[in-house]
């Protein structure tokens, strides 16, 4: 009996720091989060517009790309919902053709439309292979467009990559626990 209770106190305590540990995960990613769109409204302010009037947007604080014929990018993310942070998002790129480097990116998909974001929360949500993101340099966001309720903008952090696409990306969602 004692050794039943010392096993369910161990079990417990490993879900406790298992949580604690989740939650800091949670806040580092939220900070970086709000430093990628400070940095990103800092080199195109019109893009306040996009935040203030999308019904949603991931945040991508830092995606990881790199290749050399195959290529590749991963990165995670926070999910908002009219402003409020609900969730977190992960991205997958594996790519085959003509690229070479590594690159690390901002990375921002906007949803026009409560349906477009709910479609990203559902799973069903992935980029064609022709998709392009809308690198964000002063101005960009004036010629901006959504395409089927998504825009993608996108900002070189660091390194040089020849391959500006985002085709073939996959999601993952997972809501914050309420």
């Amino acid at each position: 009996m004692k050794t039943l209770k010392t096993m369910i106190a161990v079990a417990i305590l490993f879900m406790t720091v298992g949580a604690v540990a989740q939650n800091d995960k949670h806040k580092e990613l939220m900070a970086d989060a709000d430093k990628a769109k400070a940095t990103l409204l800092a080199k195109d302010a019109g893009l306040k517009t996009y935040f203030d009037n999308a019904s949603g947007y991931v945040i991508f604080p830092n995606v990881g790309k790199g290749g050399l014929i195959i290529g590749g990018a991963s990165g995670n993310g926070i999910v908002y919902d009219n402003g409020a942070a609900v969730g977190m998002a992960n991205l997958k790129k594996l790519n085959v053709g003509l690229q070479a480097g590594g690159q690390a990116v901002i990375e921002v998909i906007f949803f026009e439309t409560d349906a477009a974001l709910q479609r990203f929360k559902d799973g069903k949500f992935e980029f064609s292979a022709e998709a392009s993101a809308v690198i964000a340099e002063e101005g960009a966001s004036k010629n901006a467009n959504y395409n089927d309720g998504v825009m993608v903008y996108a900002m070189p952090k660091a390194g040089l990559m020849a391959d500006a696409s985002v085709g073939g990306q996959k999601f993952g969602y997972k809501p914050f626990a309420q």
